[in-house]
């Protein structure tokens, strides 16, 4: 039987919106920092970041149980000689409102690199408007709160890419020149026939237009006077003599 282990982006974050009105710190603090670690997921690892993202409003407007506004102090350090200082919790509020509510919640988280990335999960807002709308959160009640932990919700495995030797070069459609259409000439024996006009209009553009002068008929020659020697005369065979026109 194999142990199952959660992986890098195996699993898909969930959005939580949470309204810090009138809440106590500590309470607050113990509920949203397992959200942010994964634990209240049963995938949890503790070597892997499994929790999801958490947004918080009204910070500006959470509580201290007791007299701690005044009893509490917070203490930083500059890192050079002298550069200690403390600060009461109530002017600290009063100078990030954010920042009462950020500490209690860092100091539950893992105190390493991993714990750091977490908290970069953590979205704080004075008043009731965040800017993550669009990630569509699931509103959770404070302090007795809790997502659900029916089980894992995995991400999408995206297709991963085609090597690059496999991949063919998109090369944009050109498309192809029309061809040039040649000019066609007619066969030879038409433009032949074709320069030459019809003989009947050919000899009527030679002949010349018709004058307005008299058409004088030619002479004409009379056969009457020819005599047919008879058949057994010796000079037959002399062809007759026609008479010269007068």
């Amino acid at each position: 039987m194999n142990c199952y282990q959660p992986k890098a982006g195996e699993l898909a974050k969930q959005w939580y919106v949470i309204d810090a009105n009138e809440a106590v710190v500590g309470r607050l603090a113990a509920q949203i920092a397992p959200i942010l670690m994964g634990k209240h997921r049963p995938t949890y690892a503790p070597f892997i970041d499994t929790g999801d993202y958490v947004i918080v409003t009204n910070v500006d407007k959470v509580v201290f149980t007791g007299n701690k506004w005044q009893q509490k102090f917070y203490q930083r350090y500059s890192g050079h000689p002298g550069g200690q200082k403390e600060e009461q919790a109530w002017k600290l509020f009063q100078r990030h409102p954010d920042r009462i509510l950020r500490l209690a919640i860092q100091r539950m988280m893992p105190k390493n690199k991993i714990g750091r990335h977490m908290m970069s999960k953590l979205k704080l807002f004075s008043g009731p408007v965040h800017d993550h709308q669009a990630q569509a959160p699931i509103p959770l009640a404070a302090i007795d709160g809790r997502p659900s932990a029916s089980g894992a919700v995995y991400a999408v495995k995206p297709n991963p890419p085609a090597p690059r030797s496999q991949r063919k070069p998109e090369v944009a459609a050109v498309a192809a020149p029309a061809p040039i259409a040649e000019p066609q000439l007619p066969p030879p024996a038409e433009a032949h026939e074709a320069q030459l006009p019809p003989p009947s209009e050919a000899h009527e553009a030679q002949s010349p237009p018709p004058s307005d002068a008299p058409i004088i008929d030619p002479p004409t020659i009379e056969t009457s006077a020819v005599e047919t020697p008879p058949a057994d005369d010796p000079m037959a065979d002399i062809p007759p003599r026609v008479p010269a026109a007068e």
